[in-house]
């Protein structure tokens, strides 16, 4: 197998982070009739499936897809990697195909705050591209992750010279993360930890399951990062919802009782 490669780093990046690009191909041979025969098999299908389901390219139509896939590449990081830290000039911004990555703020005394956590689907440091250089927060790897890397300057060049097709995809992108951040502030102004807790389970339910099992989609600590809590205030939460059906085994969440969920 052939695989072009390299590797790089973003502003103060801690590790190296390999780039793969999208086509790649497998030279086989293989005797017939005597013969050799050789054949190239493309396996970036796969690739290209989850470079369209993120949530940038989700609305976008081929032609803006395939210019994007142009200025893309695939990483794969592992935490504590960080890919950038607050304040460093912007090279890239990221779509997150697994894992999740840690978005924080910290302060002079060392103290972090989460701002965000994006998983599958998530994109990160788009707004970069209508202005500004500086990147506004860190982020780290929180799990081992693949992530679709930008090279922001070539996106930027692609967006002042076509249609107005890119400029509405990211415009899509940046609409649909403020609401989520509209949303973040209402949920921690409005609910209690528990209320919090209880509205994240019930989303994570299957439907018309009841009682219902699921395992968490990440460690109890990011969990704790993407509701607002400190890691204690989520085991709180988590052992007073036990009175009302809420079994924790590790990740593994059981829920006998959906309705006294919903009436918190």
């Amino acid at each position: 197998m052939t695989i072009t490669a390299a590797f790089f780093r973003t502003g103060n990046a801690v590790g190296e982070m390999r780039r793969s690009r999208f086509v790649q191909t497998h030279h086989h041979s293989h005797a017939m009739g005597g013969g050799t025969v050789n054949t190239t098999i493309n396996v970036s299908e796969r690739r290209k499936a989850q470079f369209i389901a993120t949530g940038l390219t989700a609305a976008a139509d081929m032609t803006t897809v395939n210019r994007l896939m142009e200025c893309a590449t695939f990483v794969n990081v592992a935490p504590p990697e960080l890919l950038f830290a607050e304040g460093d000039v912007a090279r890239y911004f990221y779509s997150v195909v697994t894992g999740f990555v840690r978005l924080f703020r910290q302060n002079n005394e060392g103290r972090e705050a989460d701002i965000r956590i994006c998983g599958p689907g998530d994109t990160f440091g788009d707004d970069l591209v209508f202005g500004g250089d500086a990147c506004r927060y860190s982020a780290q790897a929180a799990e081992n992750a693949t992530l679709v890397c930008y090279d922001l300057a070539k996106v930027r060049d692609l967006a002042n010279n076509d249609d107005g097709s890119l400029a509405r995809v990211l415009a899509i992108s940046l609409s649909t993360q403020l609401r989520e951040a509209v949303d973040c502030v209402a949920d921690d102004r409005l609910n209690t930890a528990l209320q919090r807790v209880a509205h994240y389970l019930l989303d994570q339910c299957p439907e018309d399951a009841e009682p219902a099992a699921f395992r968490l989609p990440c460690r109890k600590s990011l969990l704790a990062g993407k509701l607002g809590l400190a890691p204690e205030a989520l085991s709180r939460a988590f052992g007073a919802l036990k009175t009302l059906g809420v079994n924790v085994h590790g990740r593994t969440i059981e829920i006998t009782d959906i309705e006294a969920l919903k009436r918190l």
